[in-house]
């Protein structure tokens, strides 16, 4: 079963490194430390302006965290989830509206899910299960069929870190379980990483390559990232605010809070965003847990055709992969999500390429004529350019410019062989093909002339 877990995660688009080159865990690499002055991943970045002022919080100042609001069709559209799910089984009958429980049911249930991390019921928390399990129930179906892809990969990296695998769900209120999804404030990926701390976590953000929306890559460094705030708080409810609004920003809300490190105490002191982040990643574990009884059918996922990657140390546009591998660009795309244009850029340094196993054999056995297919037209960026020389213009007629009088210093002149100057004193040939619009080399050429000796009152051609 393992294996045939750890076939489907390799087949599915989203690996982008071996497993191995996604983050050190050796000790060396546990340098990396979260200070209070660090950027929230989240994209409530509020100021204090923005923090209530002590009254209790209503509904009104809570936000809805942004992966609840994602629109339905950015998931519908991403190409893996065309390819790979299809529609619930006919065994499975969504009714469309979910069954009433009492507070007692809601109870239980939390307190069966076998997790570390406390989940308790309150009014808050079951306006999020509402939601999850009513308005977003078509997103629910969705995301449990992608989990088929996603939760392997995350619980490999949770687990590396040692940390409790319930948070797993974090990405489904971060980005409903889209890897290309980006933010109001610029968090990107399955995890929402803003930039700062994606660098700070070792993921490579460029103009051209965004590791935060590599589903491996991110997912090691968030584990990473989740157990430095475990280590400031030491508690797991504050660790998940914190990831969404900053440890800053927590660490406020627990000083107004008169120094109590308890989420539901220092709620009311959170920014709007996180006053709805832990309630919501408490409904969206009920959520994925206790669908069924919620009516709630789980697209079903398809078991993907094998996929490898490849070494690229040069620079290769996805045209040139989808002409010699044939394999549609738009799959090509799917399976390497962290390159933000289609050109990947091998000279840079080497990038990771994911493809369809068949298209491997066919880029290795290419060569490099896969590197010089309508190379002029797909690699335009230009290695050398020389610099426009300026075309000599002649002074418009019935003016008289500096060079248009004859018999001055420095005048040029027509002859039978061409144009002329006389050389000024202090004059340079530099000088004299700047005025001239011309190179020291053409002149040199029309003289005949080596090295840079003129003297003054020399007659040169410049044409």
């Amino acid at each position: 079963m393992k294996k045939k877990l750890l076939l489907f995660l390799t087949a599915y688009l989203v690996m982008a490194a071996p497993m191995t080159a996604q983050v050190n865990l050796d000790d060396d690499d546990d340098d990396t430390e979260v200070t209070d002055d660090d950027e929230a991943d989240g994209d409530d970045d509020e100021s204090d302006t923005d923090l209530p002022d002590g009254n209790e919080a209503d509904d009104g100042d809570i936000a809805m965290p942004e992966g609840m609001v994602s629109e339905m069709d950015s998931l519908i559209l991403d190409w893996n989830k065309r390819q790979y799910l299809t529609q619930p089984d006919g065994d499975c009958q969504d009714t469309g509206v979910s069954p009433e429980f009492t507070k007692e049911e809601y109870i239980h249930r939390l307190q069966r899910l076998p997790n570390v991390i406390e989940m308790p019921y309150n009014d808050v928390v079951r306006k999020f299960i509402d939601q999850y399990t009513g308005r977003l129930r078509r997103s629910v179906s969705i995301m449990l069929g992608t989990t088929n892809f996603y939760t392997p990969i995350f619980e490999e990296a949770l687990e590396a870190y040692q940390l409790p695998l319930e948070l797993k769900y974090l990405p489904v209120i971060e980005s409903a379980l889209n890897p290309t999804a980006v933010s109001r404030a610029g968090a990107a990926g399955l995890w929402q990483f803003m930039i700062t701390t994606a660098k700070q976590y070792g993921l490579e953000v460029t103009s051209l390559i965004d590791e935060r929306r590599d589903p491996i890559k991110s997912s090691y460094a968030a584990a990473h990232y989740l157990r430095d705030l475990y280590a400031i708080f030491g508690d797991w409810t504050l660790v998940i605010a914190s990831y969404n609004c900053g440890p800053a920003n927590v660490r406020k809300a627990i000083s107004r809070a008169g120094g109590v490190k308890d989420y539901w105490q220092i709620y009311p002191y959170l920014p709007r965003e996180t006053r709805g982040y832990v309630p919501a990643f408490i409904a969206a574990n009920y959520a994925m847990t206790y669908y069924c009884d919620h009516g709630i059918c789980p697209v079903r996922a398809i078991l993907p055709a094998g996929t490898d990657t490849i070494h690229v140390t040069r620079n290769l546009h996805i045209d040139q992969v989808r002409a010699i591998c044939n394999v549609p660009a738009e799959q090509v795309r799917a399976l390497n999500p962290q390159y933000r244009t289609d050109l990947i850029p091998g000279d840079a340094h080497a990038c990771t390429l994911r493809l369809p196993a068949t298209a491997v054999s066919a880029f290795i056995e290419s060569g490099d004529s896969i590197y010089r297919y309508h190379a002029d037209e797909l690699l335009t960026t230009r290695r050398e350019i020389e610099v426009a020389e300026a075309q000599f213009k002649q002074p418009a007629k019935g003016r008289r410019g500096r060079n248009a009088r004859s018999g001055r210093r420095g005048h040029s002149s027509r002859n039978a062989g061409g144009r002329t100057a006389t050389v000024r004193r202090g004059d340079t040939l530099g000088a004299i093909a700047r005025r001239n619009g011309t190179t020291v080399a053409k002149l040199r050429r029309l003289n005949g002339i080596r090295g840079n000796k003129i003297r003054a009152g020399q007659k040169i051609r410049v044409r």
